[in-house]
């Protein structure tokens, strides 16, 4: 309950704030900039106090102080002259379509959250097919945060910092840390965040078109979305019927994700919003974004670009690909718009933008600096900065498949006219269309992290962009087949190729079901809660759903490389010398001296991935925990039993 009302806070701090600062502007667009800076206060504000106290209780109470203080301001603080206010614009999309859009899809959202989130039974905890793995980082992020001294370092590969955007996780250790259970810390936020995102999603295809259609239509397209992998199924299906059975059973047979065929563009609710929670909360920062700049461009108002640019501001360690993304939108939209202003209104234009970005560099500067630049240019193998072309097409020194099909089998249709749409859009869709374009080109000749794949974070943005001037584009190309007979039928087989590969890997998500820790290793992860020191150090396996590092977060000695190795960190002495402290225990004592370690974890994973010698492991220390054949051996002094 506690959870709720420290989420409540921070929700309404951010409606009051934006009722504020947005006052002149319709309800929906006040109550969607509201909630979604309340969500952003959460991410942030505890972490600012953590500075000086670590990640602790106190932290939280501060935070929500802020977040109260702000409120307080919002409501009783001085307001500006009649004169000063921007003028009224409360034009925004009509409820119903708001509602038809955002419910749906934010009711399945949030039904796969709880599906997929330490689902409990039988003393087990399940997850679904596309949280299996990143789940587990995220869980042991937050619960590692508890506590801990700031920055942050990996529980994982302890002494590392965390250069991995890790704010959204703070918010769920914030909520576990005031009373929330874990499950529903990263429950609550998931599927407010996810709504939000479709919210913003409206707002902004809204703001680009004022059409209904075209707000339908690039939705549709935006988020059932998974290019022509259908056919490549139903291809298959026709040979092997069993393989259409296989796409709702199997791992990752579904026809947004057939790797095997070079289909990669995976349907975004179920591959990326859910699993990535740092990208869910990248889109729920980038587009109140997105459409503050087209805001800015439109009124060109100094107090928008200084609102803008805060908002930009914080974003790096929210979501660094964001960011990005964002930055390179704005160089667009500020090129184009400066050539094409009237003479007389390029000044402001220049003024705004300066403002804007002088803002944003001065409080993100500090966070690249300490979080993101050591790792992308200093990190293992001299960082993952390089070049590639094309993307993940681009494999052993050719392409996979040629450039335009590539593509076209992987966005899909809507792919074919994103140059004309751009070039027959109105002059602030264009500006628009240049910044993706800016985006699409560095995605496509620059690979920014160890994972090739990643550069999708970059390219999504820059498609969110350009579908509603694409969707726009279809329904003018629609209007104009006016009289010829059959139209109707192109546009449903149109939207049906769109969205097949999408609703089918909806489909397969909502039913997925694994086993993600067993009920020894659940009982393990509730005793090390109550019982172990704080911030005690295990030896454990390296399997990426380790329990004591995701549920108690507990240290470990070397983590998973399923993380490390795409953090671009260097992790391979200490694997090493974990996997020595567990075969040769009585010659390494002085390993376990030096790492610190307080207890010996023995489970299944660790017999089956070790020439293990628990008996001498038995010899050298006491046996304090068991269940389900999972064994804690106490190591250091501070770990045993007192008497």
């Amino acid at each position: 309950m506690l959870g709720v009302l420290y989420l409540a806070v921070y929700e309404l701090a951010g409606c009051l704030v934006a009722e504020r600062l947005f006052r002149r502007r319709g309800l929906q667009i006040r109550l969607w900039l509201g909630l979604t800076l309340g969500c952003g206060m959460l991410m942030w504000f505890p972490s600012l106090f953590a500075f000086f106290m670590r990640f602790t209780l106190a932290a939280q109470l501060l935070g929500a102080g802020l977040a109260v203080g702000l409120a307080v301001w919002a409501k009783c603080g001085p307001r500006p002259s009649p004169e000063a206010a921007p003028a009224a614009d409360k034009k925004e999309p009509p409820l119903w379509l708001t509602l038809a859009c955002v419910l749906p899809l934010t009711a399945v959202m949030a039904y796969m959250q709880y599906t997929h989130t330490l689902l409990p039974l039988d003393g087990a905890l399940h997850t679904g097919q596309s949280t299996y793995g990143d789940l587990n980082l995220h869980l042991g992020i937050a619960t590692g945060l508890v506590n801990q001294a700031y920055p942050p370092d990996y529980t994982i590969l302890p002494g590392t910092m965390l250069g991995y955007p890790f704010l959204v996780d703070a918010a769920s250790a914030s909520l576990y840390m005031t009373g929330m259970g874990l499950r529903w810390a990263f429950i609550v936020p998931g599927a407010l965040m996810c709504g939000l995102i479709f919210w913003g999603f409206l707002m902004l295809a809204w703001e680009m078109t004022a059409s209904r259609r075209a707000v339908i239509l690039s939705y549709a397209l935006m988020f059932l979305n998974g290019g022509l992998g259908f056919a490549y199924l139903f291809d298959l299906a026709g040979k092997d019927p069993s393989r259409l059975a296989a796409a709702f059973s199997d791992f990752y047979k579904a026809p947004a994700n057939l790797i095997d065929y070079n289909v990669r563009w995976v349907n975004v609710l179920v591959d990326m919003m859910l699993p990535q929670r740092t990208l869910m909360a990248g889109w729920l920062v980038v587009l109140p974004a997105l459409w503050l700049l087209m805001r800015c461009v439109k009124e060109r108002d100094l107090r928008l670009f200084a609102a803008l640019g805060v908002w930009a501001g914080f974003m790096p360690m929210i979501h660094t690909h964001s960011f990005l993304a964002l930055g390179l939108i704005s160089a667009g939209v500020m090129i184009t718009s400066l050539i094409w202003a009237k003479r007389e209104q390029r000044g402001a234009l220049l003024r705004g933008f300066l403002l804007y970005g002088g803002i944003a560099v001065a409080l993100a500067l500090p966070q690249l600096f300490v979080w993101t630049f050591p790792q992308t240019f200093a990190g293992k193998a001299g960082g993952s900065l390089r070049f590639r072309f094309n993307w993940a097409n681009w494999q052993n020194g050719g392409l996979v498949d040629e450039y335009f099909w590539f593509w076209i089998k992987n966005v899909g249709l809507v792919y074919i006219v994103m140059v004309p749409a751009a070039l027959m859009g109105t002059k602030r869709q264009k500006m628009m269309a240049a910044g993706a374009l800016l985006v699409y080109v560095a995605a496509e000749l620059v690979q920014f992290q160890t994972n090739e794949y990643d550069n999708n974070k970059l390219f999504y943005v820059a498609f969110m962009v350009m579908l509603p001037i694409a969707a726009q584009y279809l329904c003018a190309l629609f209007d104009r087949l006016k009289g010829l007979r059959g139209r109707y039928l192109f546009a449903a087989l149109f939207v049906a190729a769109s969205t097949c590969s999408g609703v089918l890997s909806v489909a397969r998500e909502c039913v997925s079901d694994y086993w993600l820790y067993g009920p020894g290793e659940v009982a393990a992860a509730y005793w090390v809660n109550e019982n172990a020191p704080e911030h005690a150090v295990f030896l454990t396996g390296t399997q990426h759903n380790n329990a004591v590092a995701c549920l108690a977060g507990g240290r470990l000695v070397c983590g998973t490389p399923t993380f490390l190795y795409f953090h671009g960190v260097d992790y391979a002495q200490r694997m090493e010398d974990a996997r020595r402290m567990f075969e040769q225990p009585a010659q390494s004592l002085d390993l376990y001296e030096a790492y610190g370690v307080d207890y010996v974890m023995i489970g299944s994973n660790e017999r089956a991935n070790y020439a293990l010698d628990e008996d001498g492991i038995a010899a050298l220390w006491p046996l304090v925990w068991e269940q389900g054949g999972v064994r804690l051996y106490a190591v250091s002094d501070r770990a045993r039993p007192a008497g």
